[in-house]
């Protein structure tokens, strides 16, 4: 999941937001009207591509305008956007990291409790509505070269255990000291501690494994690189990280000021798979295609899921 982070304009995005927006004129922070669809996404690929087909399938089904407003740095900025009335969709949200994050209720594992929290809360709470999973889940995944998990038999994670000492892997800057699942409670969890362990942009992870300057990286569950490098995803068997199920989020104002929205965001429930998101952030991490002719493309081949197909 390559996530090709634009600090400086994801900054400024930051800034903007905290900002009152009287006289804006970023494209897509403001919209133009009551009939303009405003889409937040985050600075990841996959967030870009999922506003494109959400974008592309408002457009399709309606006359509404639509803008995007991308690149945004985190979750909870895209969040602001929506709660401070700013953007009236947010393309993905993940359960687990509303929960401990926008929420600040403690960490759970068990998806079907997290997943009806959640929902619930961003209801009472925000006036907004959490739609049900497109079909796939974004979480983290210890990954190998097929090379070394056949030379050493690897399978699941707790199979590193007894290679952990003298191991380097590489991880994200967030998971070292993340409460609930990060690497603190990994140790526990797992019983074992890696030999070295560098905090890295993500972006790069990838590339040192493919180097050879790791054994063994902390990666994503959707990037497109899994497939791209053929590396081997270890089994999670002590069902240690949760399942982070993507989801669209709407303001219940933008869903009463047009109910054809909740239909067409309905539509896209259940429709894209893990294998379908790793795909198509390949397409774009890869293959360099832009993430709207990725989107396109995409609602092109299933023809906008007419009649819910």
């Amino acid at each position: 999941m390559q996530k090709r982070l634009r600090v400086w304009l994801a900054g400024l995005l930051v800034t903007i937001l905290l900002l009152p927006l009287g006289g804006c004129s970023l494209p897509g922070l403001a919209g133009s009207g009551k009939d303009t669809v405003r889409i937040a996404a985050q600075n990841t690929t996959e967030q870009q591509i999922m506003a494109y087909v959400i974008q592309g399938m408002i457009q399709h089904y309606t006359k509404l305008n639509t803008s995007i407003i991308n690149n945004l740095g985190s979750g909870n900025v895209s969040f602001n956007a929506l709660k401070n009335g700013n953007a009236d969709i947010s393309s993905i949200r993940f359960y687990g990291t509303d929960l401990t994050t926008v929420l600040d209720e403690k960490f759970q594992r068990d998806p079907s409790k997290v997943a009806s929290k959640v929902t619930k809360e961003f209801q009472d709470r925000y006036n907004m509505t959490y739609f049900k999973s497109y079909g796939f889940a974004d979480t983290y995944a210890w990954m190998v070269q097929q090379s070394y998990a056949k030379k050493h038999n690897l399978k699941t994670i707790s199979d590193l255990k007894k290679l952990a000492p003298k191991m380097t892997v590489g991880i994200d800057q967030i998971w070292q000291n993340r409460p609930g699942d990060g690497y603190p409670a990994f140790q526990k969890t797992y019983g074992y501690s890696f030999g070295t362990v560098k905090p890295m942009q993500l972006g790069l992870l990838y590339d040192a494994l493919a180097a050879n300057k790791m054994d063994a990286i902390l990666g994503y569950s959707t990037d497109g690189r899994v497939g791209s490098y053929n590396l081997k995803i270890l089994k999670d068997d002590k069902d240690f990280f949760p399942p982070y199920d993507a989801s669209p989020v709407a303001t219940d104002k933008v869903l009463k000021q047009h109910p054809e929205v909740r239909t067409i965001l309905n539509k896209l429930v259940g429709k894209v798979s893990l294998k379908t998101m790793q795909t198509l952030n390949y397409k774009v991490d890869d293959k360099l295609q832009e993430p709207q002719t990725v989107a396109k493309q995409f609602l092109e081949d299933h023809n906008y899921f007419e009649g819910g197909k």
